[in-house]
């Protein structure tokens, strides 16, 4: 399915066929988990944002006026509910420390990455994504996982261009940080002893 079908079932949805609505929470409903669970860390939890944000999109759909992705547009739908939920619920993660990163150590995690089974690699940069903050597993999610735009990522998120290129930033070297540690427990150090 491509944009061009997405808006073919918003109009379709929007004359009162609900079952096309069907055919576009099916083609998002993982990749809206995803962004869901990224920020709130709870698999009961996400599921529940998902389907608020899957009713808020239905119920705004008339407001929808292509400027950017569909995908986009439910996406900041999703991360808004997602953020409403942790404060809600009070929770907020702290943002783990940044370390310098060497070359070596860059081969180093890409050597021990090559050799994971491709499961395996999945599920340690899954749970490594999870460490981040809330935003920055988001920023990450979107970028590297659902290809979109610096541009459509501050849709999103409702922040600048420019704040996103930083965050993606910093966010790429904490989950290298977190990859460094969780593949090479061995050689990395904290307060000069091995972890």
């Amino acid at each position: 399915m491509n944009t061009t079908n997405d808006q073919e079932y918003i109009q379709q949805t929007l004359q009162g066929d609900v079952q096309s609505f069907g055919f576009l929470v099916e083609k998002y409903q993982d990749f809206v988990f995803t962004i869901a669970y990224r920020v709130v860390k709870t698999r009961e939890e996400a599921e529940e944002v998902a389907q608020d944000s899957f009713v808020k999109a239905f119920q705004s759909l008339a407001s929808y006026r292509g400027d950017a992705k569909f995908s986009s547009w439910l996406y900041s739908i999703v991360y808004r509910k997602a953020l409403d939920s942790l404060r809600k619920n009070k929770k907020y993660q702290a943002s783990e420390l940044i370390e310098d990163i060497t070359e070596g150590d860059a081969l180093s995690v890409d050597n021990a990455l090559h050799y994971l089974e491709a499961e395996e690699r999945k599920k340690v940069i899954q749970e490594c994504i999870l460490k981040l903050s809330e935003e920055e597993a988001v920023i990450v999610t979107l970028y590297y996982f659902e290809d979109q735009s610096v541009r459509e990522i501050a849709v999103v998120t409702a922040l600048s261009e420019e704040n996103i290129k930083v965050k993606l930033y910093r966010s790429r070297k904490k989950l290298f940080t977190l990859l460094k540690h969780f593949i090479l427990p061995e050689t990395s150090n904290f307060n000069g002893r091995a972890i």
